[in-house]
């Protein structure tokens, strides 16, 4: 029998970027035994669920984002076996799992490509990706300018079989992860039986990589801008993302995930990763027969003025909101940089302005009506380490470019455990282990259990919140109300509970009524000075 309470609605998920979460054997990457390990700590967070990157078999050229098989566990984390005893464990514990699909591209080692690197030009094997012939005399020009979002053009020419140079195929990312076809009708049938072996296994749902994607416009034309999704890091190509045809995928996965809900009685969740440039074409993802939930990176993306996170928020409501789904936010994840240095820069060790801004925002967002997810570290506090030494830095963007900007290491560097040096707890009984990115001395001050035993702590704000939000019928799923406030304050009602955010900028501190029931910073009764929030009642 079907529960009427939808859990995703207004769950709160804690992103698990399995390489850097917990290291079970002492090889410094963290693995599938190490997140089994950290699910009572994750409980006692007070999370509804976790996200787990991809473990799949990958050359790791993207961190697993090139997948080679998505039916199996790389040996760097562990195998089917252990995977099942993590999903077992979680769901003793009432964690739901969502899994990694990246349904855009798979690596250059999976046994398909391979196979079309070694077929002729326009047999069945090249079909199943985009495969085109070089413009020029000699076909020396790649088919068209578009480019990569990782840098460079979006393609790369291939050697045929008898020596010669040969076709191009695309690559929206780096050259080890070619795109699939999606007009070839068997990559749709492939991903079906995949989703329904990790569906088959047990687990809540799926995070879906690059939704917006997929499908390209057929004619593969030149881009007016084509530089654009390597300027931007986004994907903002009208001709590589957003196709139309791509809600035809969804409503598939969607029809498949209500077939095992009806099944036995348990939801399970799409969540899209989608880049779009508006939030009415976002909401186009979440109609009601398509994802139930697509990550809004508008608020992750918004600066720190109040003026900017209402109209991003007013937004939201307004057309995501309005389609029966809820908004999904975000304000940290595995591509950006870590809020307490995006807030605060050019800090880097996450003290002061940075970390009381980021403070406030994360009481804001979980006060906000839908769901929230949570990337590992912010818990904590972390701030993103910007001095990793060139010769560590794995991220591909920093191969192509030869560029710093807005690479992603730094948000990835292992988490700090216990102790007062690397590798802090990270590898258990390991303590000579190096960690596959190094762990910067600060982060002593940032470890987990110095994390639980101070009550000011991140960990403790995040962890009172959740608490909060479970227990009070006014959060999570619903609607806001604007208040009037006084310039540099953010403020909204939901029945009788108010949020409100002093971003740092009111003249005077903003006045409150009464005691808050739990505050970002310091915040005296009836005070709401510098960057601080809270949330109280109203009498």
């Amino acid at each position: 029998m079907l529960s009427k309470y939808h859990w995703w609605r207004d769950a709160v998920i804690y992103q698990v970027y399995v390489r850097s979460f917990l290291d079970s054997t002492g090889d410094g990457i963290g693995d599938l035994a190490g997140v089994r390990a950290g699910l009572p700590y994750l409980k006692k967070l007070g999370v509804d669920g976790i996200w787990l990157s991809p473990f799949y078999p990958s050359p790791q050229h993207d961190h697993g984002y090139d997948v080679a098989d998505y039916c199996d566990v790389d040996p760097l984390f562990g195998d089917l076996g252990e995977f099942d005893l993590l999903v077992g464990s979680a769901r003793r514990l009432g964690i739901k799992v969502l899994l990694d699909i990246v349904p855009n591209h798979c690596s250059s080692e999976h046994p398909w490509f391979r196979e079309a690197l070694a077929a002729a030009p326009g047999s069945p094997a090249r079909a199943r990706f985009h495969f085109a012939d070089g413009r020029g005399a000699d076909g020396s020009e790649p088919p068209n300018n578009w480019h990569s979002m990782f840098g460079g053009p979006a393609w790369t020419r291939i050697t045929e079989p008898d020596g010669r140079p040969g076709q191009w195929y695309l690559h929206m990312f780096a050259p080890e992860q070619p795109d699939w076809n999606w007009r070839n009708p068997e990559i749709g049938a492939e991903f079906d039986r995949i989703l329904r072996f990790w569906l088959d296994r047990g687990i809540d749902g799926f995070r879906i990589d690059v939704a917006a994607g997929l499908y390209k416009h057929p004619e593969l034309p030149d881009s007016d801008d084509p530089e654009a999704d390597a300027r931007t890091r986004d994907s903002v190509n009208p001709l590589a993302w957003n196709q139309p045809e791509v809600h035809d995928v969804w409503r598939r996965w969607r029809s498949t995930c209500e077939e095992y809900t009806e099944r036995d009685g348990r939801e399970r969740l799409l969540v899209g990763e989608v880049s779009v440039p508006t939030a009415r074409e976002h909401a186009q993802y979440v109609r009601p027969d398509e994802l139930h939930q697509a990550f809004f990176f508008d608020l992750l993306s918004a600066p720190w003025d109040p003026d900017a996170f209402r109209k991003v928020i007013s937004e939201a409501m307004q057309d995501i909101a309005g389609t029966g789904s809820t908004v999904t936010w975000v304000l940290n994840n595995h591509d950006q940089v870590r809020t307490v240095t995006r807030y605060g820069e050019p800090a880097t060790e996450g003290s002061g302005l940075g970390a009381a801004r980021a403070r406030a925002a994360a009481l804001l967002m979980l006060a906000l009506p839908g769901a929230a997810y949570i990337y590992q570290g912010e818990e904590l506090g972390l701030p993103e380490v910007v001095d990793l030494p060139d010769d560590v830095l794995t991220d591909p963007i920093f191969r192509r470019t030869g560029s710093r900007a807005r690479i992603r290491d730094g948000c990835r560097v292992p988490l700090p455990w216990s102790g007062q040096a690397s590798p802090f707890g990270f590898t258990p009984g390991a303590e000579s282990a190096k960690p596959w990115l190094p762990q910067p001395e600060y982060f002593a001050e940032y470890a987990t259990d110095r994390a639980l035993a101070d009550t000011r702590s991140f960990w403790h704000l995040y962890r009172d919140g959740l608490q909060l939000r479970a227990a009070l019928p006014q959060l999570g799923e619903g609607t806001l109300s604007w208040l009037d406030t006084p310039p540099g304050v953010l403020a909204f009602e939901r029945g009788d509970l108010v949020c409100a955010v002093n971003f740092g900028t009111a003249p005077t501190p903003a006045p409150v009524p009464g005691t808050p029931l739990l505050a970002s910073g310091p915040c005296p009764p009836g005070v709401l000075s510098g960057s601080t929030a809270a949330w109280w009642i109203r009498s």
